[in-house]
């Protein structure tokens, strides 16, 4: 395999390989897989009664999530088709599709072949629409039980899944011209702007993470509708786009604190501050700026960058999860940073941190099988092989990786 991808001068064979091991693991599970948060899809679970009692949901994910065993073939949670996984898969191919052309290789496939499988997750993202809504939205494959507060009811829409699928189908856009999926991601500013719900601030207000009520308090969820907004707007140039994402962008940046960072959210138990979480809203801000024109956020960028940069990772490439403490290392945090620096174009000026993120990474979140672990413990580590939390999400971000480190032959 090697021999036909010497144009990728650029890019070490460690970190071809590893990703060439990820590519032939995702593309053996056709793409399908289990979830951190999955274990309600148990049979043996929705065949008890225990199904109707909130602590008993919440200790039931909670017991899946935390144990470093596998227990879902055991309990009969079957491997399926995660929306969000799959937008980040189509993205992760239209950037393969363009480091192809870029580079004139045929090592990851020739441009008929990725875009074969672009069209082919395309149109499976389309088919997991969430129905009865507005407009185009995705959730999860699954139930799942939000500490007690709330029950999010399998495929029930969110402004997270929906932005990523949404921007996904974009992107397959521009590169197919396939005007069914410009008009699917298109339809989808319809679900940001009547089915969630708006929570007015002194300055804007704040998207909901979903439709139902009392998820209306996180920063990353509001700024990723404001994203879609804006990327809608760039195809609509529809003024209501623009000025509604600039709303939700100042209620947001009015919370960002002096030295540039942005807690969780605003409730006293989402008071943290996270690495993955901050790159979501460098991102969704860099959007808005390029999409719009407007540039009123350019401050908030620069100072957020600059606190993320700084804070949430080691010399050593060692990610961090909080600015004041490391683990448990998700591999959200190493991947981000890919996806961060491509798109607020700091690639070049940090491309040694780039490299030594990654080496630190595939040395010790990658399986030998390809697959990526989802999180490391000062304990016991899980290294069970979740789709959509892992995979997807490293292989996204390794297809931006790519894109600043390939070239011409």
């Amino acid at each position: 395999m090697m021999q036909i991808i010497n144009n990728y001068l650029s890019m070490d064979a460690k970190t071809l390989n590893s990703f060439l091991a990820l590519k032939s693991y995702i593309e053996s599970q056709n793409f399908a897989g289990w979830d951190p948060y999955d274990g309600l899809n148990s049979r043996v679970f929705q065949a008890t009664p225990l199904k109707h009692w909130d602590l008993a949901r919440l200790a039931w994910i909670q017991g899946f999530k935390r144990s470093p065993i596998n227990l879902r073939k055991l309990l009969l949670v079957p491997k399926e088709y995660n929306a969000k996984g799959i937008g980040l898969f189509l993205t992760g191919y239209c950037n393969l599709f363009k480091a192809q052309a870029s580079s004139q290789s045929t090592g990851f496939g020739t441009q008929q072949e990725i875009r074969t499988t672009i069209d082919h997750l395309a149109e499976l993202l389309i088919q997991l629409q969430s129905k009865t809504y507005s407009g185009a939205c995705w959730g999860y494959n699954f139930d799942w039980q939000a500490r007690r507060l709330f029950l999010f009811p399998k495929n029930t829409p969110t402004v997270v899944a929906t932005c990523f699928c949404a921007s996904a189908l974009f992107e397959a856009y521009e590169i197919t011209k396939n005007e069914t999926y410009l008009e699917t991601a298109l339809s989808a500013v319809n679900f940001v702007i009547n089915d969630l719900n708006r929570t007015p601030k002194k300055e804007g207000f704040l998207f909901s993470y979903s439709p139902r009520e009392g998820n209306n308090t996180v920063y990353n969820a509001s700024l990723l509708g404001s994203k879609l907004l804006s990327l809608c707007y760039k195809y609509s140039k529809k003024e209501q786009h623009k000025e509604l994402a600039k709303e939700s962008i100042i209620a947001c940046c009015n919370a960002q604190e002096k030295d540039g960072s942005w807690v969780y959210g605003e409730l006293p138990v989402q008071n943290w501050i996270d690495s993955f979480h901050t790159g979501y809203n460098l991102d969704a801000l860099q959007t808005y700026q390029e999409s719009t024109g407007d540039r009123s956020f350019s401050e908030n960028i620069e100072k957020g960058f600059e606190y993320y940069i700084k804070n949430f990772f080691r010399k050593d490439g060692t990610p961090k999860y909080y600015h004041n403490s490391t683990y448990p290392i998700d591999i959200h945090c190493p991947a981000q940073l890919f996806v961060t620096l491509n798109r607020l174009h700091k690639f070049d000026e940090n491309k040694q941190l780039a490299h030594t993120v990654m080496n630190w990474t595939i040395k010790n979140m990658q399986d030998k099988k390809g697959y990526f672990y989802y999180q490391l413990k000062k304990g016991i580590s899980s290294k069970i092989p979740y789709m959509r939390w892992s995979n997807a999400f490293m292989f996204y971000a390794m297809s931006y990786y790519l894109l600043n480190t390939t070239s011409n032959g």
